[in-house]
């Protein structure tokens, strides 16, 4: 399971021209799972995003975490982060998990992250999105569990 978290000012998603989920200061996340993935993974990958000390403390030094900010999540899926791009000049998919499998998952790890209180938005699963943000920094991590 992999996540591409970046550090927002804001950032929002939108299906067919309309806001479905918006933040202000957090991580937007975007969430890859990849076909053996599991929920105790995405319980592991969970804790390691909103733990992730990437946020500035009082010396401006990544010292804090989404938890000690009380930041907001935006998880969005995307596949792609599961794509093998080692060879050739089209990426290769057989790595992601089934649509059905991945819908899963991202549904739990959505869930588990409202379960511990984490204001979380989230895009649609499988639409097509248009996600805008303001990255701080820019700050961004790619997370793998």
């Amino acid at each position: 399971m992999i996540a591409l978290i970046q550090r927002v000012k804001q950032a929002k998603v939108e299906v067919d021209n309309q806001s479905i989920g918006e933040i202000k200061q957090g991580l937007l996340v975007l969430l890859g799972v990849e076909r053996d993935d599991t929920q105790g993974l995405a319980d592991k990958l969970l804790k390691k995003v909103v733990s992730y000390r990437i946020f500035n403390d009082a010396e401006d030094k990544m010292n804090l975490s989404l938890k000690d900010i009380e930041g907001e999540l935006l998880v969005v899926s995307q596949f792609t982060l599961a794509a093998d791009t080692s060879k050739g000049l089209r990426p290769g998919f057989s790595a992601a998990a089934t649509p059905s499998d991945a819908k899963s998952l991202y549904e739990y790890f959505v869930a588990q992250s409202k379960a511990m209180s984490f204001d979380t938005q989230t895009g649609e699963f499988g639409a097509d999105m248009q996600v805008s943000l303001v990255n701080d920094g820019p700050v961004t991590f790619s997370l793998k569990v």
